[in-house]
């Protein structure tokens, strides 16, 4: 009985291991079956894998996992300043194009003054034209390049790019920011 119950609990721990290893070391994290790179390249500069995220709805809907990228020599305080980053975001259920466009509004409202949210009316409207309807396994990638904006796409294919450092400040502290969508979310994507 002894040794059973011992080759059950090995059998637990390795399965419990060996789950939590990317399957091929190109990647750089599994979480809840999504594969993200160890790191990619944005604006010819190489931006690595600070950390993922599961953000779950009503603490038990999982609503997506989240990657996200930032050159190595930058530190947590630059993650929304004027460098290259990129956030993907893999999702588990269908979202309409309108929800995205509302909840983008009001989480870039949570994170600025009124006066700047004002001022940022037109880009957060740009963005949110360029949303599209999100089904199962669906991924969302933003990516802010310096001088040039944040590039929206949706599976692979570039949807559009809004101007704007400031902006593009904003709308990362959707996930990154002082009042994210979730601290706990916010602290794993940023490697803490």
């Amino acid at each position: 009985m002894k040794t059973k119950l011992q080759t059950i609990i090995c059998f637990i721990v390795c399965f419990i291991f060996f789950s939590a290893i990317p399957l091929n070391p190109a990647y750089g994290a599994v979480i809840e079956g999504v594969h993200f790179d160890k790191s990619v390249i944005i604006n010819q500069q190489n931006a690595t894998l600070r950390g993922v995220a599961l953000l779950r709805y009503m603490i038990f809907i999982k609503a997506y996992v989240s990657a996200f990228y930032l050159n190595e020599n930058f530190s947590e305080k630059d993650a929304r300043g004027n460098v290259e980053r990129r956030l993907v975001l893999h999702y588990f259920h269908a979202i309409s194009a309108e929800d995205f466009a509302e909840a983008t509004t009001e989480m870039i409202e949570k994170n600025v003054s009124p006066d700047r949210f004002r001022a940022l009316q037109l880009p957060i409207r740009q963005l949110n034209d360029l949303y599209k309807d999100v089904k199962p396994g669906d991924e969302y990638t933003a990516t802010y390049i310096p001088g040039i904006g944040t590039e929206l796409a949706l599976n692979g294919k570039t949807l559009g790019v809004v101007p704007g450092e400031e902006y593009s400040a904003a709308f990362f502290s959707i996930w990154i920011g002082e009042n994210p969508i979730d601290k706990g979310f916010r602290n794993k994507l940023l490697g803490k």
